[in-house]
């Protein structure tokens, strides 16, 4: 598998990064996870805009998907070679009313299932494409799910948005990359069911056994190499922090 950091940022985009979006490749086939504020303008820098297969949201905070309401405009108002079928979009109960909402001037109430094709997430495992997943619902404000990817005897991890729950480390076991949020910074934001710290994370990794821990969602008043240190204090295997455009071969 090729994972690809389209954006990285939390709670809000960055100078340097938009919010939440991973592109996942294999055997030809496109899964992003997220499509946060300004990830539809980056993703253009790896993959065309109708080269996508399949869409995974986490969760629905506008950091994780509120540019599916441009990506809408995009695949419903396409003249040059007509509409495209509708992509399949896995992603928590409502979320078509969510992003018909959001957009607030679709042409119709249905205008949205009209070129996305949804399916509502639940704790289980299935395919997507080439991909064996397994969806957990993880602890955050709203239902927020993470996802266990797997192809080839490889397995990616990504943790969306969630507190400390033991679901995260049954999810994360033994996987080859974790791509796991770590929003707060340990002694300072401490608040049940909303994020994990950069400790946290590296613990989370450390319980699991993954081989690879890669920290995200760090929202831009946070301190990243506060975050990294502590992560590295709880977890001895490679732990870096996510940057846009950055590539991994799982």
């Amino acid at each position: 598998m090729k994972l690809t950091v389209v954006g990285c940022s939390g709670s809000f985009p960055s100078a340097g990064s938009a919010c939440s979006s991973y592109l996942v490749e294999a055997d030809g086939f496109r899964l992003l996870l997220d499509m946060g504020n300004g990830a539809l303008g980056e993703l253009q820098r790896h993959v065309g805009l109708y080269d996508l297969d399949a869409i995974f949201l986490s969760h629905l905070h506008a950091d994780h998907c509120i540019d599916m309401c441009a990506y809408f405009v995009v695949r419903y108002y396409r003249f040059d070679g007509g509409r495209p079928e509708a992509i399949p979009v896995y992603g928590p109960e409502g979320t078509e009313q969510r992003l018909t909402t959001a957009h607030a001037d679709t042409p119709s109430e249905h205008a949205m299932g009209e070129v996305f094709d949804f399916h509502t997430l639940k704790s289980g495992s299935f395919d997507i494409g080439p991909f064996s997943v397994r969806t957990e619902k993880l602890f955050h404000p709203v239902d927020s799910f993470g996802i266990r990817i797997e192809h080839n005897g490889r397995t990616l991890v990504y943790s969306g948005d969630t507190g400390t729950c033991d679901a995260l480390t049954e999810l994360a076991d033994g996987a080859d990359l974790f791509l796991c949020e770590a929003s707060f910074v340990d002694g300072k934001e401490d608040i049940p069911d909303l994020h994990l710290n950069g400790r946290e994370a590296g613990e989370y990794a450390a319980r699991a056994g993954a081989g690879r821990l890669v920290l995200t969602h760090i929202p831009p008043w946070t301190d990243a190499e506060r975050n990294l240190g502590d992560a590295r204090e709880a977890y001895d295997g490679p732990v870096e922090l996510a940057v846009p455009g950055a590539v991994y071969e799982v």
